[in-house]
């Protein structure tokens, strides 16, 4: 383990590298599969693709606590040494994600009644939608586990092992994807199995390399008691649950933005789909500082560094607001050609056009509140990040039903971008509760 002397920008960028890469991986995912149904006949695949992968996100983002509540605690016995409360702390958390992934399972046919019930799509969307859910939801327990692992190598600042995680999940999804859409003119179908044999792959070689990683630091005889301890489960309930509320929230704000596309008609659905792949391409890339952030924040506070603490938040802001705007300038000389990878349908390109504005000025904007998030989440102060994200997402909700009225589909983005603001102004106000750590 590095011994602290100098939080430097040059050692979270380093610490950020593979979390770059790695983070790439995911929107590409997103932005194949968007690919994948913009090049086939209709619309409709693409506005299926967008409510379909909208719901799921939204239902597995709400078990994101599972890497955030496990980054946190594990770097805090990081800083105090204590490896057998880390490895406590994955087995608990490995438990709750295949008991919460079987629920998500047994759930599937409440889910697709409410989005039938919510989403007022064609018949022939609809019967896209749920071809895909029926298959993807069965990935539920193995994209929950990964959520733990990766929650467990950023907590030990392992950030290339996170890399190698996330890499092969999503190039084998990638792969796979596109040989059962290409060559197997499986459809939507396709890019649902190659989602699910990607996750399934992931999981059995990185528990492998787990158990070989970890077996020899537990020094102490294992017990069900020591697992199920009351005093950590309640606390590991506190954290989880916190982060699950605010977690619900946020995703329930993105479903918001695909609900209120619908109402605007499916072509709005369709080219928003492919706008919100470049905002998730610069959120995944800006969060690799937010990553690196959680684990030394973490690791800080077990350590009652203050110093180097807030060093490293300085550092943290200033790199990830500098690579907002260079992700910015890119978008500026390379939106065209990148919309016209993603679809050869002429009316949707020339709509998203008229929406390029946005997608420049979100980045760097964004990058402050994505920041906020892994400071609080390496503090495990997740209370604050609960109650910031239920104000930011309530003016939000309130806000975008009157600039969506007003001004249609750009009302709908400049929404996304006020909701980007509050979050960072909400964590803010919160920020100096953080310091009663030290």
């Amino acid at each position: 383990m590095r011994h602290f002397t100098n939080i430097s920008k040059s050692y979270l960028f380093k610490l950020s590298i593979p979390i770059f890469f790695s983070n790439m991986a995911i929107p590409l995912v997103g932005l194949v599969d968007t690919a994948l149904m913009g090049h086939l006949s209709s619309a409709k695949f693409l506005a299926a693709i967008s409510i379909a992968t909208s719901v799921l996100t939204m239902i597995f983002w709400s078990f994101g606590f599972l890497r955030m509540g496990t980054v946190g605690l594990v770097a805090q016995s990081l800083g105090r040494k204590n490896w057998n409360e880390i490895i406590l702390t994955v087995i608990r958390n490995l438990i709750l994600a295949i008991l919460f992934g079987l629920m998500i399972i047994l759930l599937k046919n409440p889910i697709l009644f409410l989005i039938e019930y919510f989403f007022k799509t064609s018949q022939e969307t609809n019967l896209l939608i749920n071809k895909y859910i029926l298959i993807r939801i069965f990935s539920a327990p193995a994209e929950l586990i990964i959520y733990v692992l990766t929650g467990l190598y950023l907590g030990l600042q392992k950030t290339r092992i996170v890399s190698l995680v996330i890499s092969i999940f999503c190039i084998g999804n990638i792969i796979l994807s596109s040989i059962f859409v290409i060559y197997f003119n499986l459809e939507i179908n396709g890019v649902a199995f190659g989602t699910l044999i990607s996750a399934y792959i992931t999981v059995i070689i990185f528990l492998s390399l787990t158990y070989h990683q970890l077996k020899d630091k537990f020094n102490s005889s294992f017990t069900i008691l020591r697992i199920f301890n009351s005093k950590k489960i309640f606390q590991l309930f506190n954290i989880n649950f916190d982060i699950f509320v605010r977690t619900i929230f946020l995703t329930f704000s993105f479903l918001w933005i695909t609900y209120q596309g619908s109402k605007l008609g499916e072509n709005y659905l369709a080219i928003n789909t492919i706008l919100m792949q470049f905002v998730m391409i610069a959120s995944f890339f800006l969060d690799a500082y937010a990553f690196s952030t959680e684990a030394v924040i973490g690791y800080m506070i077990g350590k009652k560094s203050k110093k180097y603490f807030f060093q490293a938040i300085k550092n943290s802001f200033q790199l990830s607001i500098f690579s907002g705007l260079v992700i910015s300038l890119i978008y500026f000389f390379s939106f065209q050609f990148i919309v016209n990878q993603l679809t050869d349908l002429d009316y949707l390109r020339h709509l998203a056009f008229n929406y390029f504005i946005w997608i420049i000025i979100i980045p760097p904007i964004a990058s402050l509140c994505y920041q906020f998030d892994g400071i609080f989440i390496g503090a495990s102060q997740t209370a604050e990040m609960r109650n910031g994200m239920i104000f930011s997402v309530i003016i939000f909700i309130i806000t975008s039903h009157f600039l969506v009225t007003n001004l249609g589909n750009h009302g709908l983005w400049f929404s996304l971008l006020f909701f980007m603001i509050l979050r960072s102004i909400s964590l803010n106000y919160y920020f100096n509760r953080i310091l009663k750590k030290f």
